[in-house]
């Protein structure tokens, strides 16, 4: 019988430096973890998981992501326009491997492939909240209406990213909390889904 098991504070919000992206450079780092059962990985997680700074905390996984702009201005007759912008994430993926799956049963290497694949997606996601803030952000300097210098336009341009870089933070919250108050549930649900599909031979146990 597979033992209900929660893992404290899965979530991960990124560190955000200046700037979005519509273009995303994903890299990935991994840090290993043993234990034979689920108290034991558990255990693991919390004390060799990636500290986050919004937190202080140590997670099960994380994404560190910084973002740059590169903007293009055009001056003339007494006035200034943004006519290019192109904004850039950089995504560091943190994720664990778990080493000792051969000397574990079947229920807890079962339950460490759901865990370990909800982990990846909810990375994955925090990956897809800021590229989609990213295109908005390129849009929205796009759109910018000439100034009268390009000082002034400057200012624009650092205002609505400043902006953009809020909303992005109070999605990537938004989408942390929701995350948290389903998660029980979620790997519940998950891990019956494996286990039938396992049942069913579509997928190796």
């Amino acid at each position: 019988m597979i033992k209900r098991f929660f893992v404290s504070a899965i979530l991960a919000a990124g560190i955000i430096t200046p700037g979005a992206a519509a273009n995303v450079v994903k890299s990935y780092s991994y840090f290993r973890i043993g234990g034979r059962t689920l108290d034991q990985i558990e255990d693991q997680l919390v004390k060799r998981g990636p500290k986050v700074k919004t937190t202080g905390l140590r997670h099960p996984g994380a994404t560190r992501m910084a973002f740059s702009t590169r903007i293009g201005y055009s001056e003339s007759s007494g006035s200034c326009r943004i006519v290019s912008a192109v904004v850039t994430v950089k995504a560091h993926v943190i994720l664990p491997v778990w080493r000792d799956r051969r000397h574990a049963d079947e229920d807890v290497r079962i339950f460490w492939d759901t865990l370990s694949a909800d982990i990846r997606r909810h990375e994955s996601r925090h990956v897809e909240i800021a590229k989609n803030h990213a295109r908005a952000l390129e849009k929205a300097l796009k759109a910018t209406y000439p100034q009268k210098t390009c000082d002034i336009a400057k200012a624009k341009a650092k205002e609505l990213t400043a902006r953009a870089l809020a909303d992005h933070d109070r999605d990537q919250a938004r989408f942390d909390r929701v995350e948290g108050i389903n998660f029980e549930s979620r790997i519940l649900r998950l891990l019956q889904y494996r286990v039938e599909r396992i049942e069913e031979g579509r997928i190796p146990g």
